[in-house]
Formats: C-alpha cells, structure tokens, sequence
C-alpha cells in the first residue's frame, strides 16, 4: 500500500482532473466522494472492490447542469452583493453632494433674497424720501409765509384800528363841540349823523370796518403761535402711542422748581397729561396736569397738589407756570403771568431724585415697572414753550415768561428749542 501522503495528492489530482473535464467531455461517470481517512470509496452504485483512480471518468449531463447552475447563482449572488455596495456609496455619495448642494442653495438664495429686499426697502425710501421732501419744504414754505402774512396783517389790523380810533375821535369832536356829558353828546351825535347821509354812512362802515378788525385780530391771534415762539408740538389725537420724551439738559435731582409751558388744548377730560417726571419708586414725582376746566400741579405724590379751578378754555392759548420749594413745602400756580393760587406744605422736606422719565402729552403707569400708557391721560391739542428752572423765579421773571419774547428765555433743566425732545406715535413740530 502506497504512503498516505501519496494517496492525499493523487486524491487531489483526480479531483482537479474531474472538475476540469467537466466542460469539456459530454459522458457519464460516477460521482467519487473522498472519506476522512483520505481514502478513495468506490462508486455509490457499485459493490466492486476500491480500485485505482480513472481520472478519465466525467460529469453526467445533469451534473454539469448542477454545477452551471451554482456557479451562475453564486456569479449572480457576487454581482448582486457588489452592486449593492456600489448602490450604497454612490446613493451615500449623491446624499451628501445634495446636502451641500442645499446648504449652498440656501445660503444663497438667502443671501439674494436679503439682498433684493433690501434694494427694495432703500429704492422705496428714496422714492419716498424724494416725494416727501418737496412737499414737506413747500410746507414748510408755505406755513413760513402764512406765519408772516398773519403778523404783517395783525399789525396792520393794530396800525388801521388805532387810526379809525383817532378819525372816530375826530368826528366826534367835530360833530358834538362843547363840553357838555357824555349821552348828551351821544344823542346830539346819533342826531346829526341822521341828518346828514354821507356822515351816517361813513359811521357805520367806521363800525363795520372795526368788527372786521376784530374778528381778523381774533383769528390772527389763535392761528399764531404765542410768545414769539417758531415751533410746537401738535398731539392731533388722544392716543396711548402718541407722546413725547423730554431729556433734560442737567440733573433732575430738585429742591425747587419752576416750570412753565404755552397749551392748547383740544379738550381736558378728568385728568389730561400736560408733563409728567416719574421714578420707577415713584412715578408721581412732578405732574402738571389739566382736569376739565381745572389745572393740577403735583409734587411727591398724588396726596401732594395744588388745583386752580376755571383757567382752562378749549382751543384758546394759556400759559402756565408752576413752583415749588422744599424748604417749607411752598407752591404756586400761575395764568399768564399772574398768580392764581399758593399754598405751603406740599411735599415739605422732599428732593426731587433724578434718573426718572420725563414726558409731554402722556403719563407711563408705574413708569418702568410693567406699566403703559392710557389713551384716557393723553393729551391733545397743542404746547410750546417749556422750559424749567432748578430754583423758583420771582414775579417779574414768571410775568416775563408769558410776554411778547418770552420764547427767548431758556430754563437751565430744560431749555425750549435746545433740549432734546423726541416725539413718538404721530405726534409733530410744527411752526
């Protein structure tokens, strides 16, 4: 008996042998099956003795069909398990190029976007601004000459009224000579005016002319802005949007104060605006306000106030002022130059802190404290004019204040036409 080592590479051989064969030779032959001891069996179908190997014995038809078909299923199940993992990176591949390609999109088209809106926005500001500027120069043009034409007519109405006042004089003199009383001289004059036609007539065109003067004195003097003032501010509505934020020019921190303004006002309800100072301790430090025909000044707190009754007319101009010293707790109010009321003990012994919000037109609720605004406290109507002092002025300087020039004078917390004043919610200067 040949070694095992031979047996195994001729086992081997025959094996080789039989699998090359297979595609080439069309006949039968007997399946060989090789045991663990590396012997070689006989046929399955046989019961001769083991003999040497025929390495000349082929595949059946069926089995070279068996062996086509596994070959072409494990072929196929290759080409399928490697197209699947070409699938997976090219679709891994294509997810992340669309990612970028989406990020890159978006970013741009962002950007584009940002871009064409705010061309947009500056195209339609500049449309508007170039609309508006003409028309708001013409305006103003236009309310400049109106502002001069009323004072040119308003002197001229002085100038003519004083004449016809003089010619008047002059025609009863004439007319009624002698020293004799007054309805004596009245009668004789309604008498010869009656008599003679042109002097009756030129009398009562005299008297026409001097109701027409009036009236035009009348309207000239409300459509003026008082106490030779250029600018006002308009509040053309009750509205908790529409007010204005004073910034005072030096510290608010008070002992005393005097604070004056020129009103207008559309209507006073119950408790209307005029200004307000608050701290977010207390948002009543400094209030002047109207209360229908009333005026309030309130100091400290609303335990603290002076009430005027009667000084206040719709629609007619008034100047204000209000004072107020800690030292024994003074305070005053004044209408026009003169004193309409005082009382002492108003908040007696208190400072004024500083730090607060001050307006015009409007009172902040709890100021800072997640308080707002009450379309009810609004004011409406016109103010120029407001300037405030850190000492109480004299009586001469208050008087002043509603003269002719008083727009000339500044306080030195707030100066009229050189503190800052800025207005929100519809409220505008005006001239």
């Amino acid at each position: 008996m040949l070694p095992q080592e031979i047996l195994s590479l001729l086992t081997l051989f025959c094996v080789f042998r039989a699998s090359v064969s297979v595609l080439d030779e069309d006949d039968d032959y007997d399946l060989m099956y090789v045991n663990l001891d590396n012997e070689i069996e006989g046929p399955v179908l046989g019961t001769e003795e083991t003999v040497s190997c025929d390495c000349q014995r082929e595949h059946t038809k069926w089995d070279k069909l068996f062996i086509m078909l596994e070959n072409s299923q494990m072929k196929e199940n290759m080409m399928l398990q490697a197209m699947d993992e070409i699938l997976k990176v090219d679709l891994q591949t294509l997810k992340a190029e669309l990612s970028q390609l989406t990020t890159n999109l978006a970013g741009t088209l962002a950007t584009v976007v940002e871009k064409v809106v705010s061309h947009i926005v500056s195209q339609v500001d500049q449309a508007l601004l170039s609309n508006s500027d003409p028309a708001g120069e013409a305006k103003r043009l236009h309310e400049s000459e109106q502002g001069k034409l009323l004072e040119h007519i308003l002197l001229l109405s002085h100038n003519v009224s004083s004449r016809l006042g003089r010619l008047e004089s002059s025609w009863l003199r004439r007319c009624e000579p002698g020293a004799q009383e007054t309805a004596f001289h009245q009668d004789k004059f309604s008498s010869t005016r009656g008599d003679d036609p042109i002097l009756n007539s030129l009398w009562k065109e005299l008297q026409q002319t001097r109701t027409e003067l009036k009236a035009s004195q009348k309207w000239a003097a409300q459509h003026l802005l008082p106490a030779g003032c250029e600018t006002a501010v308009l509040f053309p509505m009750r509205s908790k949007k529409i007010y204005g934020s004073v910034h005072p020019t030096a510290g608010m921190t008070l002992r005393s104060f005097t604070a004056c303004i020129w009103i207008k006002v559309t209507e006073a309800l119950n408790k209307t605006i005029v200004f307000s100072y608050g701290t977010k301790l207390n948002p009543y430090e400094i209030q002047l306000y109207l209360r229908q025909e009333s005026a309030v000044l309130l100091v400290g707190g609303d335990q603290h106030k002076l009430v005027v009754k009667n000084i206040v007319v719709p629609g007619k101009w008034i100047h204000l002022c209000g004072t107020w010293s800690s030292e024994n707790g003074s305070a005053s109010l004044w209408l026009n130059g003169e004193l309409t009321a005082t009382t002492l003990d108003i908040a007696n012994a208190h400072t004024v802190p500083n730090g607060g919000i001050l307006q015009i037109g409007q009172e902040k609720n709890g100021c800072c404290v997640g308080g707002g605004f009450d379309e009810a406290l609004a004011f409406s109507g016109k103010l120029t004019g407001f300037n405030m002092w850190d000492r109480v002025l004299s009586a001469k300087e208050i008087e002043a204040q509603s003269g002719e020039d008083a727009c000339s004078m500044r306080g030195n917390i707030i100066g009229w036409g050189v503190t800052e004043v800025l207005l929100y919610g519809g409220a505008q200067y005006i001239s």
